[in-house]
């Protein structure tokens, strides 16, 4: 093997590593909300943790990748460690698909049908397929774009691992390489190989291609490869212990875990396969193949998931044994290794938002209250939850920013927009819940009071908010768009019954029933309620735009009070019966 040679590995390593993340950004892009609408279905149920793990490896194609993506999701809270430890075990067995599709290039036939089989007779046509997709696309975000990146990704791949297999075809012959691979028959030797390549790489799927190209030399037999195989499960967890620097505790656990896991398989099955071999003559002196390779990968992986997959509950405490509780440790709202999927990424900005939403309908509920009982100690539970509120507002922001300029399909982007425009509604309706309360502390030092026929107008056009903004909230994190369109509706009564209370708080003042004062303080109560409900109906008009998102907001909203009319003022008057207020005749 010369230095030409060399030049060739390092090259076909490169295209095979490049290959991937074409492939996999491909494969993410084509999946889009389909790898969302998993994770939302995800529970605590270990099965069906499984399942998602080992589908999103198969989806991004790299459990590393996964792994990663774990740490983000419980840094953030999204998830638990209980449910990252099924997830750990299903990316391990769905990591194995790849090491499947390799083998592919280890077909010798003459026969037609098998040759077409053989990635070097069909790579080229998915080559050139993938490029007259991309060529043909009127949109660089277009699913037709990603189907055909995806395909030269794949066959670009598939090339490196050519060019890797080639370069080591001239080491079949070569006595020195032959005396090498007998230092590896040695388990521990090998088992460290596996684990210092993989780790170098950073990729379980590439070292297992290297592994199955150099069994194209037919040197390699299984007694060699296994314990490599096992030392490259141990090498891929690597990627996860340096994604789990400067995280909270629990999302390190996530890194113990994997480590726990691969070590755990590598202890068990290793001696088990030294000592069966001892004592039982396998053939596994015999030279392997990309096949065998294959086959020995699947196996320790779902051997290994098989026997731990029962004791999740204690790798659990053993992560916990290690990683010990911080005192007042802080979360992060979201975690940037988030990004790595966007749609995913996506997903969770909704959620996170739905929390923002939670936290500011209970601070404007609390706001509303303290106009009938001022309370100091609410008052600092208000104010801190509008730090926070303006918290996941500039961290949303940012992390939206950045996730923008990553490469994104014309449904995720207009999914960005919206989330941008949706959250400044709600920070907004924080800060009107906050001039609420600076007019509720207003009053208590002044020791003023509304009257009794004000104190019962108020409490109708606050009901009717409340139910606006719950309606809203619940349209948001549900993406109802039925729902949505009650939004306008009530939005319309808010309105009404508002101008109703005015009109009689000012016949109240003439008549010298209401203090001159107050009667602004309370004008301006109900003028922030009102503009809550204006940036309710901006959030439902923006969730109805994601349908219709090329006609401008100010057009829809009067398309919505336009269209339909008698449908809208049947609604409008239903929910009027329920937050009727009198005007005063006299």
């Amino acid at each position: 093997m010369d230095i030409f040679s060399i030049f060739t590995l390092c090259g076909g390593l490169a295209f095979f590593l490049y290959g991937m993340i074409v492939m996999s950004a491909g494969l993410e892009k084509i999946a889009g909300g389909k790898m969302e609408k998993l994770l939302e279905k995800m529970t605590s149920n270990p099965i069906k943790s499984f399942a998602l793990g080992a589908g999103i490896t198969i989806a991004v194609q790299s459990s590393s990748a996964v792994t990663v993506m774990l740490v983000g999701f419980v840094n953030s809270g999204i998830m638990r460690l209980s449910q990252a430890i099924g997830i750990i075990m299903g990316s391990n067995v769905g990591t194995t698909i790849t090491s499947w599709i390799l083998s592919l290039s280890g077909i010798q036939s003459t026969n037609f049908f098998l040759r077409l089989l053989k990635p070097e007779s069909f790579c080229p046509l998915l080559a050139l397929l993938g490029v007259i997709f991309i060529m043909t696309s009127k949109n660089n975000l277009s699913r037709r774009k990603s189907v055909g990146t995806f395909l030269v990704g794949f066959a670009v791949l598939m090339f490196g691992m050519e060019l890797m297999s080639n370069s080591m075809a001239p080491l079949a012959d070569d006595p020195k390489f032959s005396h090498v691979l007998t230092l590896f028959k040695n388990p521990i030797l090998g088992l460290m190989v596996g684990m210092i390549v993989t780790a170098i790489i950073q990729s379980s799927a590439a070292s297992v291609g290297m592994l199955q190209a150099l069994s194209m030399t037919g040197g390699i037999s299984y007694a060699v490869a296994v314990p490599i195989i096992i030392g490259q499960n141990i090498g891929t967890c690597i990627t996860a212990v340096l994604s789990s620097i400067g995280v909270t505790t629990n999302a390190k656990r996530v890194a113990i875990v994997h480590v726990a896991f691969n070590v755990l398989g590598a202890l068990i099955f290793l001696p088990i396969y030294e000592v069966g071999h001892y004592f039982i003559n396998y053939p596994f002196n015999e030279a392997t193949n990309p096949f065998g390779i294959a086959v020995c990968h699947s196996i320790f992986n779902i051997a290994t998931t098989i026997v731990l997959f029962p004791f999740a509950k204690q790798l659990e405490r053993l992560a916990l044994f290690v990683i010990k509780d911080k005192k007042d440790e802080k979360g992060v709202i979201l975690d940037e290794r988030l990004l790595l999927t966007p749609s995913i990424a996506i997903a969770q900005c909704y959620k996170t938002t739905g929390t923002m939403a939670k936290i500011t309908r209970e601070t404007l509920v609390m706001s509303v209250r303290m106009l009938k009982q001022y309370n100091p100690r609410v008052a600092e539970v208000i104010n801190k939850n509008e730090i926070l509120i303006d918290k996941y507002q500039d961290t949303l922001e940012s992390f939206l920013q950045k996730l923008s300029g990553k490469e994104l399909s014309d449904e995720d982007s207009n999914k960005i927009s919206q989330l941008i425009l949706s959250i400044s509604d709600f920070e907004k309706i924080a800060d009107h819940a906050i001039h609420i309360l600076n007019l509720a502390t207003k009053m208590h030092r002044k020791e003023w009071k509304l009257s009794p026929e004000t104190v019962e107008e108020l409490k109708h056009v606050v009901n009717a908010v409340k139910e606006v903004f719950d309606v809203t909230v619940n349209a948001f994190v549900y993406h109802n768009i039925t729902t949505a369109y009650h939004v306008e509706p009530l939005e319309q009564v808010v309105d009404d019954i508002s101008y109703v209370a005015k009109k009689n708080h000012i016949k109240r003042v003439k008549k010298e029933k209401s203090h001159i004062k107050r009667g602004f303080v309370y004008a301006e109560i109900l003028n922030d309620l009102e503009r809550i409900s204006d940036h309710c109906s901006n959030i439902a008009t923006n969730i109805i735009q994601s349908v219709n998102a090329s006609i401008p907001k100010h057009v829809l909203k009067n398309k919505l009070k336009e269209s339909n009319s008698d449908d809208f003022s049947h609604t409008v008057e239903e929910f009027k019966s329920h937050y009727a207020v009198e005007p005063i005749t006299k």
